[in-house]
């Protein structure tokens, strides 16, 4: 069981939500995530946590790929119907994904990616870790503010800027570094 400090702590995270889908032999589920992540930037990979328990499980690791659909802040229904097992439901709501060229995505979403899966963490938490390459993408409705979730705050809306307009942490940085004489440039770092 996990502290109660630390599952409050965890549960401020807030991460965006997508639906992640997977199909195999005929055969389409999905479900709703909030732990999807770029995990690099020379090349286009992601990492999805996917318990075994779910029944997307089996069809990622038959069919080695998967799509992640981004949601944007009006799709909480979407998001909502997927958070639950789709038997509770008996897959009721088909509309809430499409075919595109074989990758199961949700219609209108801000973008969709299709995923091929390049390594698969298994057997070490109660979540496999499948890294896979992003092979295809479909832009959607990308100016539209994205839907972000934490299991202490619940479903939200982005879209606001944190920063005021026209104030820049880097550049009042950079002057203070003029104003002592250093250089601005990162030659000699290796602190990536």
């Amino acid at each position: 069981m996990i502290d109660r400090v630390i599952k409050r702590s965890l549960g401020q995270m807030m991460k965006g939500v997508e639906i992640v889908s997977a199909s195999h032999d005929g055969v389409t589920r999905a479900y709703c995530s909030h732990w999807v992540t770029q995990v690099s930037f020379e090349e286009p990979i992601v990492m999805a946590s996917v318990s075994p328990k779910h029944d997307t499980h089996p069809l990622i690791v038959a069919s080695g790929r998967f799509a992640v659909s981004i949601l944007a802040a009006d799709q909480v229904d979407i998001g909502q119907y997927f958070s639950y097992p789709g038997r509770k439901f008996r897959h009721l709501a088909p509309e809430y994904l499409t075919d595109v060229d074989g990758w199961a995505v949700v219609p209108n979403a801000i973008a969709w990616l299709g995923c091929e899966v390049v390594d698969h963490v298994t057997g070490r938490f109660d979540h496999d870790l499948f890294f896979a390459r992003v092979v295809v993408t479909g832009e959607g409705r990308l100016r539209e503010a994205p839907l972000l979730y934490s299991s202490r705050l619940g479903w939200r809306s982005a879209g606001e800027s944190a920063r005021e307009p026209g104030q820049s942490v880097r550049d009042r940085l950079l002057a203070r570094l003029e104003a002592l004489g250093l250089p601005a440039d990162d030659e000699g770092d290796n602190d990536d």
